[in-house]
């Protein structure tokens, strides 16, 4: 029997700004630009948006950020709907679900999804935007002061900690991170708003420097200032706006957390494989029916545990997966099609969101995949911590 969520909802509106060192704007003036494209993208007044989910970046932490005031800077009146969310990287999926719940509940009608970010200034590198959240806090104490002594702080530390044990684990090798890298690069030569878009050959991913290792430079994501609106909507109302739908088969969390103890394998063995159970039961499929992957992709480790998780090859099998090139321009598996946050831009979940939607609307131009009827959509927040994936299709049914 199909699920009662299944295609009940339709993503109908995309708003994105200019994406990386973009100055000049706040988060708020960042945030209306996209909120105001996606509703003129669906075709909606702004008084129809009932609606209203907001994600702050990391300036939400270090002051700037985006607030609940954002309703009032946009003049949001017949709001039915008011949240202010954060589950980290997970919370652009997250957002959509909860959309999603809430239209078939009854509770709104349009809902706005938005993320908004500015941790870049003009005198600064990439890499000082994210030191206030790098910094050890100061003088810990205890249990937590072990962390600081040792140089565990931010989020690199975990995640190289994380493909090192995955490699001592299961032989996986720098080629295989480094083909990731170089596929998803493939993808972001033909997409407009990516922030790289030059060739990449394995030699210049091995010629990057060091950030901490086994992650070169370019295992990392980038830093970027921008916004990303989106609009989920009925999806009865869905087939008579503008755009064509992209409907949600599928939703499903999974949030393992990381507790630091003896026996714990956060590193290899990821919340994605709870919210993988729910998210194909929902939308009645499983990984071998999937076309096209838009994953969170922080770092190209990230991408192979997803993988794994997902049960697109079988544990430990991630690095033999990815190493002969599926995942780039013409392989079988389709994955990260605008290049992700490695190469065009990162706006937290709604990167792999907004190309998701993209895709489904075949609107991708030269790197459009043909066969999109099913896209899996997924985001990751901490370190590997909390995890939230949506299923997409342009199809109804």
């Amino acid at each position: 029997m199909s699920h009662p969520l299944r295609g009940a909802a339709a993503i109908t509106g995309l708003g994105m700004t200019p994406m990386g060192r973009i100055y000049g704007k706040s988060t708020f003036e960042l945030a209306a630009d996209a909120v105001r494209l996606a509703i003129t993208d669906a075709g909606l007044k702004k008084d129809e948006i009932d609606g209203l989910l907001i994600n702050a970046g990391i300036t939400g932490t270090t002051g700037g950020g985006l607030t609940l005031g954002l309703q009032n800077y946009l003049g949001l009146g017949n709001l039915r709907l008011l949240n202010h969310m954060n589950a980290a990287g997970s919370t652009a999926a997250q957002m959509v679900q909860y959309a999603t719940m809430a239209i078939a509940a009854g509770m709104a009608t349009h809902v706005v999804c938005v993320f908004a970010d500015a941790p870049l200034r003009e005198t600064t590198s990439s890499g000082a935007a994210y030191g206030g959240a790098a910094r050890a806090p100061g003088r810990p104490k205890g249990m937590a002061g072990l962390y600081a002594a040792a140089g565990y702080f931010g989020a690199n530390t975990g995640y190289a900690l994380a493909a090192r044990r995955h490699m001592a684990v299961y032989g996986t090798t720098q080629d295989q991170f480094g083909q990731i890298a170089v596929s998803q690069r493939a993808w972001a030569v033909n997409n407009p708003l990516a922030q790289l878009r030059e060739p990449m050959t394995m030699e210049d991913y091995h010629a990057s420097r060091w950030i901490i290792e086994p992650l070169h430079l370019l295992d990392c994501c980038l830093v970027s200032n921008g916004a990303v609106a989106v609009i989920v909507s009925p999806a009865d109302r869905a087939r008579s706006m503008p755009q064509p739908p992209v409907y949600i088969h599928g939703m499903g969390q999974g949030h393992p957390g990381d507790h630091a103890r003896a026996g714990s394998d956060w590193e290899t063995m990821t919340g994605a494989r709870i919210a993988a159970r729910t998210a194909f039961a929902m939308a009645g499929c499983g990984p071998e029916d999937i076309d096209i992957c838009e994953l969170y992709d922080c770092y190209t480790y990230t991408v192979l545990v997803t993988l794994e998780d997902y049960g697109f090859c079988k544990k430990g099998e991630g690095g033999p997966f990815v190493e002969d090139g599926k995942l780039g321009p013409g392989g079988s598996l389709p994955t990260n099609t605008g290049g992700g946050e490695l190469s065009a831009y990162y706006m937290w979940g709604m990167t792999p969101l907004s190309e998701a939607v993209i895709q489904g609307r075949g609107a991708g131009g030269a790197r459009q995949v043909t066969k999109n009827g099913l896209i899996l959509c997924t985001g990751n927040g901490g370190n590997l911590s909390y995890h939230a994936a949506l299923i997409l299709s342009p199809h109804a049914n």
